[in-house]
């Protein structure tokens, strides 16, 4: 009924000879949720001062935050990212499809110092060291039910989560870098001897996070050539 209703009105500012037609459908679907989902109220809140160019109730639409969304690697040491704020990430990283339902994700927030500085130490590549605040490492359930090779998807269900985690947090102003653990075997051993991950849970990644420091260019990545349609 929300996309009808976003329809509806972008049809009849067309009609009315409105130049701002997308616009208009587009404030109709912001009100209604459609461009964040399921939570849209709570992520349209705002986080209080100091979010960059994020200010409240104006996030950026879906297409927006995917198109200029870029790893950030530096992070403002002075800067810490509120509780308010994790708790957002982490209801976008939940909102995030799922095999089955099964929910197979976990997450360990890490903000003190000397853990920080141990993951670092475990992850040579996380940036960690380059000022962030916040760390969060996004495991799996590797029994998740599912039988078979199905198990696998645990994978599946935390990289979307991930990828939710990310998309957040350039919405809300802040920077972030994906830094990969499984499935390197050393990798996955030193996170969990740091964070004492559990047996029948494994460390998928770390989101390095903060607030940036550097502002890189977003990367252009269409490529119709890899586009193959109807059959390869």
């Amino acid at each position: 009924m929300k996309m009808f209703a976003y329809a509806a009105v972008v049809s009849m500012a067309i009609f009315a000879g409105c130049e701002k037609a997308e616009e208009a459908g587009r404030s109709v679907a912001r009100k209604a949720g459609d461009l964040v989902g399921k939570g849209a109220a709570e992520f349209a809140s705002g986080v209080g001062e100091g979010v960059g160019e994020v200010t409240k109730g104006n996030l950026p639409d879906v297409a927006t935050a995917i198109a200029t969304r870029k790893s950030v690697r530096r992070f403002d040491p002075e800067r810490p990212v509120d509780d308010a704020l994790v708790e957002k990430l982490l209801r976008a990283a939940m909102a995030a499809p799922t095999a089955v339902n099964k929910q197979p994700w976990e997450f360990v927030v890490v903000k003190e110092e000397e853990t920080l500085k141990a993951l670092a130490a475990a992850h040579p590549h996380s940036r960690i060291s380059n000022g962030a605040r916040l760390v969060i490492c996004v495991c799996g359930n590797t029994d998740n039910g599912l039988p078979g090779r199905g198990k696998e998807f645990w994978i599946q269900d935390c990289s979307a989560a991930t990828e939710n985690l990310l998309l957040a947090a350039h919405g809300y102003g802040l920077g972030a870098v994906w830094c990969g653990v499984w499935p390197i075997e050393e990798r996955v051993a030193a996170i969990r001897d740091v964070l004492a991950i559990p047996e029948g849970f494994a460390p998928l990644c770390l989101v390095t996070i903060g607030y940036p420091a550097e502002n890189p260019p977003a990367k252009d990545k269409w490529k119709p050539e890899k586009v193959h349609k109807g059959r390869w």
